[in-house]
């Protein structure tokens, strides 16, 4: 199982870090280690002091695919779900400043914490589909996949020219505006719609 991870994919989350709107979807990595089930708590790690929190939908691939034509998108993912991208946002400014990688700063053990998944057959339209984050009961993002540069059918005809896509693999697909730090004592609790499908505390 590997995580494909989107960057950039909401133009206010783009503004609010002064990104370069991009021509094709930014795509990183995080290996399986990154994630985190059954609402576990995540454990602050010593080596940042500013981990910021980005909430995403994320797609959870059914068969095997590459090359997969957008039109044919749909029938490689059955469920969608909500997961959190941790980012150690300290370390990621220095990489980029030296012009490295900056995979430690988000695919450290449990950056990927990941909730329940609800079936395909719940959505009426993929490109209308609501989120949001509570943190300590207070909404701090909200998203909605109409406001994405790049929609899931696009997403993934790009990344399965370059990686073969497996049944059980995770596509998160970008984070809309409000990302910031979390403390130890946070609770982020992770929605689409009206259903809770992520609940858990940092520690």
């Amino acid at each position: 199982m590997k995580i494909i991870a989107i960057g950039r994919n909401y133009v206010e989350h783009i503004e609010e870090l002064n990104n370069e709107r991009p021509f094709a979807p930014v795509v990183f990595m995080k290996p399986d280690t990154a994630v985190l089930k059954n609402n576990m708590p995540f454990f602050h790690p010593d080596f940042s002091e500013n981990i910021h929190h980005e909430v995403e939908l994320v797609l959870k691939i059914n068969k095997e695919g590459k090359y997969i034509k957008k039109e044919f998108a749909h029938r490689y993912f059955d469920e969608i779900g909500i997961g959190i991208d941790f980012t150690a946002r300290d370390l990621q400014d220095q990489c980029k400043a030296q012009g490295l990688p900056w995979e430690i700063a988000k695919g450290f053990n449990g950056s990927a914490p990941v909730g329940e998944f609800l079936s395909v057959s719940e959505f009426k339209d993929f490109n209308d589909i609501n989120f949001h984050l509570l943190i300590n009961g207070a909404k701090r993002q909200k998203g909605n996949t109409s406001m994405m540069l790049f929609d899931f059918g696009v997403i993934i005809e790009y990344v399965s020219q370059f990686f073969t896509l497996k049944k059980g693999d995770l596509i998160f697909t970008g984070t809309p505006a409000g990302v910031g730090k979390v403390n130890i004592g946070d609770r982020l609790e992770a929605f689409i719609e009206d259903q809770k499908l992520l609940d858990f505390e940092i520690k």
